[in-house]
């Protein structure tokens, strides 16, 4: 069953780190687990050589990160976060949530990789009442639990 490839959007920055790590894994890293697999093999045995079993089992999750990462690069759109004052996908947002300040950033998990600051997806009920919204707005979604929770919107900056 094919599986269906959606858009990634990405900052500049985390389109840069993934090219990075992509880069890496083909190369330095790939050649690395193959000099152990070399290695393991010369020693002998194989049907009980633990190095061996477990350089094959990285290169096998290292073949899949290399693809995992080819199709989300190749599928990414690099996002242009709105003006600030507008939450939108690649928005630094503060909102306060039960008396609590906290600072997230809106988009794909995969922006993470270039940010400190936690992640919300703009699918998740917090990230999809927030989108659009803009500084002083006051917006509601509909916890897990069935509960009406209410957020206020403090600041949004496009992510530097």
């Amino acid at each position: 069953m094919a599986q269906e490839e959606k858009t990634v959007l990405l900052t500049q920055e985390a389109y840069d780190k993934l090219k990075e790590e992509l880069a890496y894994r083909e190369g330095e890293y790939r050649e690395e687990i193959t000099e152990r697999i070399a290695a393991a093999r010369a020693e002998g045995d194989l049907s009980e050589n633990g190095g061996y079993q477990a350089a094959r089992e990285e290169q096998g999750k290292n073949e899949g990160r290399i693809n995992e990462l080819i199709v989300k690069l190749r599928n990414a759109k690099i996002l242009e976060a709105p003006d600030a004052g507008t939450v939108g996908n690649g928005s630094l947002v503060t909102i306060e949530l039960a008396g609590r300040e906290m600072k997230y950033v809106l988009g794909s998990r995969d922006i993470a990789v270039a940010t400190d600051y936690d992640v919300i997806s703009p699918e998740s009920p917090i990230g999809a009442a927030i989108l659009g919204a803009h500084e002083g707005d006051v917006v509601t979604y509909k916890a897990p639990n069935g509960r009406d929770i209410s957020v206020t919107i403090r600041e949004s900056k496009p992510l530097d």
